[in-house]
């Protein structure tokens, strides 16, 4: 009997593993998406009239900024996933 709970408790563990790492997925994509169709893109009219490095805040973001935030969000989605690992002791040796 203690093998079928061991087996639950594995499954249940397996689960709340996978539904926090979509979790991560999903916002890290919304984010990035955000950021580049939306301030590059769709947004771009509104914050014209903000200026960065002697250009407007869209094309900004449609040229480094959406880019920035990609390398960052790796970053962050790679520090995020070794703390879940650890915290599900499925780490890398």
């Amino acid at each position: 009997m203690a093998d079928q709970s061991t087996h639950t408790k594995v499954a249940a563990d397996g689960a709340g593993y996978w539904t926090a790492n979509i979790r991560i997925i999903v916002i890290s994509l919304i984010i990035w998406a955000l950021v580049s169709f939306g301030f590059g893109i769709l947004l771009r009219p509104m914050i014209s009239g903000i200026s960065v490095g002697g250009t407007d805040l869209g094309f900004w973001f449609a040229q480094q900024g959406s880019i920035l935030v990609f390398l960052a969000l790796i970053f962050f989605y790679a520090w995020r996933m070794n703390k879940l690992d650890r915290e599900y002791g499925v780490e890398e040796d």
